[in-house]
């Protein structure tokens, strides 16, 4: 009899948690939406991901960074290198989504328009991708930083490095135009997170990926990166003086 009764008290109490459970998802999920920062978490929109992925693939280089990695650690033991790599990746996904969610709010305090920053950011990415294309392979150059603290993970891992002015300026675009789709938001932080997470996983193989590679595969891959750098911030300029042709017109 007893047993019986707490049978009947345990499927009633787990039915109204269940009913509970229910209530509360509905209402979190209606509260998500169309929020400013809502972020539609039950949705993927594919074509903001398809877009994103290799935006973000093409500026952070999980590759090259890898390589800079591999000579900032030089010398240290794999517990600091773990340390270094978490901390940089953890930083730089930071400020990536936020400066996704303030950015735009933060230019338009200090008057900044969004073409504006789309072409400095472009002339930016241009200089960056010309020094990778032109400049000499020197991957232990007397000018690279010593790791002698974790300040490595900040500078220049995370700024310029990975979270640098080109990958700040795709940010703020991508989320400009991620907020008119539903899904769109989380899909962009998504695509960040996962290149992130390669950039993770080379940064912790990056001795075995450089031996791997060698020098002429190194250098290949590094140009080829730097072209499409250059092609993609010529885009950026484009785009920027279109948009303020536009706004003179208005």
């Amino acid at each position: 009899m007893i047993g019986r009764a707490t049978t009947t008290a345990l499927c009633l109490n787990w039915s109204k948690l269940n009913r509970i459970s229910t209530i509360g998802y509905d209402w979190l999920a209606s509260h998500m939406r169309g929020r400013p920062f809502g972020i539609e978490i039950m949705n993927i929109d594919l074509e903001t991901l398809l877009t994103a992925v290799p935006a973000y693939f093409v500026l952070i280089d999980p590759l090259g960074a890898s390589l800079i990695f591999n000579v900032l650690t030089k010398g240290h033991d794999s517990a600091y290198c773990k340390k270094i790599a978490f901390r940089s990746v953890g930083l730089s996904f930071l400020l990536i989504v936020g400066f996704g969610f303030f950015g735009a709010t933060l230019l338009g305090r200090l008057g900044i328009t969004m073409e504006a920053f789309r072409i400095a950011g472009g002339v930016l990415l241009f200089y960056t991708a010309f020094s990778m294309v032109v400049r000499p392979d020197d991957p232990a150059g007397d000018d690279a930083p010593k790791p002698a603290s974790n300040e490595v993970a900040v500078f220049p891992l995370t700024i310029p490095l990975m979270a640098g002015p080109g990958c700040l300026t795709l940010t703020i675009l991508l989320f400009a135009e991620a907020h008119q789709v539903e899904g769109g938001i989380f899909s962009v932080v998504l695509a960040s997170a996962v290149i992130l997470s390669a950039a993770l996983g080379t940064f912790l193989l990056s001795r075995k990926l450089t031996n791997a590679m060698g020098g002429t595969v190194n250098a290949i891959v590094k140009r080829l990166l730097g072209v499409l750098l250059a092609a993609l911030s010529i885009q950026f300029v484009a785009d920027g003086i279109s948009g303020m042709v536009l706004l003179f017109q208005k």
